[in-house]
């Protein structure tokens, strides 16, 4: 039903900010909510934040409160991850992923979401 693509990924230095993209396909933006999540070689994906259908709500895990912030615009089917002061243990594979709500709450864990975006590569150097 939706199609996820990421962008934004890079290099970048500790203490330096990225800013992800997630565009969405499909007519129906505005009835998904949204996560981001991160995979390091060797790592079980780990849950970074996830925002609700309308902005409402969002969760942010302990690792990224305070530095990163999930936000999304239903009017161009678009979902961010705004990444400040980077650390090396930042480094990872960012997915973005949807899954339909009914209501305004928000989902942290990647069995709770149905579509995935293909990831994209942020490396963090000291």
């Amino acid at each position: 039903q939706v199609q996820l693509v990421e962008s934004g990924g890079g290099s970048v230095q500790a203490g330096g900010s990225l800013r992800l993209s997630c565009a969405a396909s499909g007519r129906t933006f505005n009835s998904y909510v949204m996560g981001w999540f991160r995979q390091a070689p060797g790592k079980e994906r780990e849950f970074v934040a996830s925002v609700s259908k309308g902005g409402g709500a969002t969760v942010y895990s302990d690792s990224v409160k305070g530095r990163f912030t999930i936000s999304r615009d239903n009017a161009k089917n678009t979902a961010y991850l705004q990444m400040n002061s980077f650390k090396p243990d930042d480094t990872a594979v960012y997915y973005c992923a949807a899954d339909l709500a009914r209501y305004e709450i928000v989902k942290t864990r990647p069995s709770e979401y149905s579509y995935w975006g293909q990831g994209t590569q942020v490396s963090v150097s000291s």
